[in-house]
């Protein structure tokens, strides 16, 4: 098993009732997000709403967790996470709220404990930004979306 970071989580009123952010295998590298909608939210296709999770985290400095689509749920319906992956930092401490979008054909309903997301926490690593006269050269250089081609 890999090392756990402790993440001080507080649970809002909203989520009163539901799980909290649980790993649904021992390798699993995010724990999924339950939505904490009170009534039936009904995504039509083309839509996008904010979908409360019913917490909010203290992560330790250092880390910071990022939001990310369940694969099921875009495969299957076409319902994915806008933002993605959306990113809470160490210092904020408001609701986690995950944002969703219809991709799909067909109107798609959101039910109050739904895992609809999960979140992964991972360590930050800050840049320390140098201007430069030139970059080293590569043999890519300055080749942009798709310069490298589709075969392999």
């Amino acid at each position: 098993m890999s090392e756990r970071v402790r993440v001080a989580l507080r649970r809002l009123p909203e989520g009163e009732g539901l799980p909290l952010p649980v790993y649904m295998s021992d390798l699993a590298a995010g724990a999924d997000l339950c939505a904490a909608v009170t009534d039936d939210l009904t995504l039509l296709p083309g839509a996008r709403a904010l979908v409360p999770t019913g917490f909010a985290i203290a992560l330790p400095p250092g880390f910071e967790a990022q939001i990310r689509p369940r694969s099921g749920l875009a495969l299957k319906a076409g319902v994915t996470c806008l933002n993605s992956p959306g990113t809470i930092d160490a210092d904020y401490r408001g609701p986690v709220g995950v944002i969703l979008a219809n991709l799909g054909a067909e109107p798609f309903v959101i039910r109050r404990g739904d895992r609809i997301a999960q979140l992964v926490v991972a360590p930050v690593v800050q840049a320390a930004f140098e201007p430069v006269a030139e970059l080293p050269a590569t043999m890519r250089g300055e080749g942009g979306f798709g310069s490298t081609g589709l075969a392999s």
